[in-house]
């Protein structure tokens, strides 16, 4: 009982101060969502009353991709300023260590003690061109150059395995069993399948006959099919278990994040120049709803007891908050430094992560 005591009043103590509670603390309440800040850092937000309760001290700048370690002790963050990852300690609250990646990290998965991190050597700044414009033109020759994806042992705090991906590799989801790792490259209009213990390219899917700029990507439930959004051509591609494609449905524009809810029934992607969050049944792929949001909002989470999803607009300076149950917005909780990404403890379905 003491021990529990103590816990409380630690937990009290560091919120106000900006830093994590400890996750010990975090079964007294619905748990901790944590948002990537690209302006800024790693804002905490508090499950159980949606609250903002302060910040991480990350050490480095513009943090985008975000994820979290199975125990809830390591938060993960990918650096695009200072190209690194910052390995960040939840009981103090503070980057235990920074491991230097390369250009532009973006997508950062935790599997095990491993961060799987998305970089792109070629990277210029500023949004990707259009395909088939003058800029897109100009950009050939450096979109040949492939991306990567960095290994990094979060237990040793280094590198250690780089696996030579297509050009500008995004997106990174695993396979139900564990056994691969697949990748979306955006300019390469490619979906690549990775053996996890060796790296190994294993296969190759082209996708830019459906459509343009793969990015988002995540598997159901049961393993059994595998979406990505087609960023370019307001598309989504549906796979089977073998990563071939099965059919394609039109969304709204420029998708991105994209999730199934935790029963695999109901499919939620972030149409961010549409401003909205579409709703999709699993079985039929009919549209159930249009819920409008906020501008440039890309990635989302559910939170732990499936009842909320948490959503982050950068441009609009929020994390829109829609209840599961009546697809409805029910708050905006204010984020001045353009919110990235958002992952759970408890870890939870998102476009970032899974249970």
């Amino acid at each position: 009982m003491k021990r529990t005591r103590l816990n409380r009043a630690l937990a009290a103590l560091m919120l106000p101060l900006g830093l994590a509670a400890t996750s010990m603390a975090l079964a007294e309440g619905k748990g901790l969502a944590y948002v990537s800040d690209q302006d800024g850092s790693v804002s905490v937000i508090d499950l159980t009353t949606l609250e903002n309760k302060g910040s991480l001290d990350i050490g480095a700048k513009g943090p985008r991709g975000i994820g979290i370690t199975a125990n809830g002790k390591r938060l993960v963050t990918a650096n695009k300023d200072d190209g690194n990852i910052s390995i960040v300690d939840l009981a103090t609250g503070m980057a235990a260590k920074h491991v230097k990646i390369g250009k532009n990290p973006e997508f950062v998965r935790v599997f095990g003690d491993k961060a799987y991190v998305t970089y792109e050597p070629s990277s210029k700044s500023g949004p990707p061109p259009k395909p088939g414009s003058e800029a897109a033109k100009e950009d050939d020759d450096d979109e040949k150059i492939p991306g990567r994806i960095a290994i990094v042992d979060l237990k040793k705090g280094k590198v250690i395995r780089e696996i030579i991906g297509k050009p500008e590799t995004e997106g990174v989801e695993f396979s139900k069993d564990g056994k691969q790792m697949i990748v979306t490259n955006e300019s390469d209009n490619s979906i690549t399948v990775h053996d996890m213990k060796s790296g190994k390219l294993v296969k190759n899917v082209p996708v830019g006959v459906y459509g343009e700029r793969p990015r988002g990507i995540k598997v159901s439930p049961d393993g059994q099919s595998y979406v990505t959004t087609l960023e370019m051509s307001d598309k989504l591609l549906v796979l089977d278990s073998k990563l071939e494609p099965v059919k394609v449905i039109d969304t709204g524009k420029a998708p991105y994040g994209v999730s199934y809810d935790r029963d695999g029934k109901r499919l939620f992607i972030a149409t961010s120049k549409q401003k909205a969050m579409q709703v999709y049944d699993t079985a039929t792929l009919e549209k159930i709803k249009d819920i409008p949001t906020g501008e440039r909002c890309w990635h989302f989470s559910f939170t732990p007891d499936d009842q909320q999803i948490l959503l982050a607009c950068g441009k609009s300076n929020e994390v829109v908050v829609i209840d599961t149950n009546k697809l409805e917005v029910t708050k905006r909780i204010a984020d001045k430094e353009m919110p990235w990404g958002i992952v759970t403890y408890p870890k939870s379905m998102g476009s970032l992560d899974r249970p």
